[in-house]
């Protein structure tokens, strides 16, 4: 029995183990199991791997993607661009690849609703996941800045500097952050949402709830509103790919 799982903490809500399960149901796939590694401290790691020789394959969740690169035998190009782990690798002699699926996942996702006039964005949040964002935007020729609580370098603005003329240039808005995540949906990024218009796309990487705060107003001001369901999906679907390679 082949075994893959996802790294992370506090994931009882995952999306990638139903996913996988509902997967190998519908293909009657018998002989593979996918399950949630819920640990606390990275520094946890290698009992997982330690407990389950059986594992080819992992995927990593918040917030382990950029942490769990030291404990690689080696990354794969883009993932070592990105400097962000999302899919792990396991040969059978036990080396571990570091992969980034995400960045596909939000490239492939995005592409759709992209106009001539998409060509500066703002990305919400520094993490491991606004790592990929930015490295897609970057292939799709889309300028972007970071935004965050405190700015380390002159790619990055911080959240009290944004103003309506600021969000009214960026015509691609993307949450990166935990913000809005459920239980806590009545929660949003602090942005001014009265720059937004119907030339705006805001994309959101949280799934649950379907339609986040940060998407409903943007949908009140006519702008084009993306989860990250088509995301995930598509993220899923490469590392699974990666895994069978």
């Amino acid at each position: 029995m082949k075994k893959l799982g996802l790294v992370g903490r506090n994931i009882s809500y995952s999306f990638s183990n139903a996913y996988f399960n509902k997967k190998f149901k519908d293909l009657n796939i018998e002989d593979v199991s996918y399950q949630n590694f819920d640990i606390q401290d990275i520094s946890e790691f290698p009992s997982i791997l330690q407990t389950h020789p059986q594992l080819k394959g992992l995927n990593v969740t918040i917030p382990y993607k950029e942490q769990v690169i030291p404990f690689l035998s080696k990354l794969n190009k883009k993932a070592a661009k990105i400097g962000a782990v999302n899919t792990i690798k396991i040969s059978k002699k036990g080396k571990l690849t570091g992969y980034n699926t995400d960045y596909y996942g939000f490239k492939k996702s995005l592409e759709p609703f992209i106009k001539s006039h998409h060509k500066t964005a703002l990305i919400l949040g520094t993490g491991g996941a606004s790592k990929a964002v930015a490295y897609a935007l970057k292939k799709l020729k889309i300028k972007y800045k970071f935004v965050s609580r405190t700015p380390k370098n002159n790619q990055t603005i911080s959240y009290d500097s944004l103003d309506n003329t600021i969000i009214a240039e960026h015509k691609i808005i993307v949450n990166c952050s935990p913000v809005g995540t459920f239980p806590n949906i009545t929660d949003c990024p602090n942005i001014p949402y009265d720059g937004i218009g119907k030339d705006h796309i805001l994309y959101d990487l949280i799934y649950n709830p379907e339609e986040t705060q940060f998407l409903k107003h943007g949908k009140t001001r006519q702008a084009t509103t993306v989860n990250g369901l088509n995301m995930l999906v598509f993220q899923a679907e490469e590392a699974w790919r990666i895994w069978n390679l």
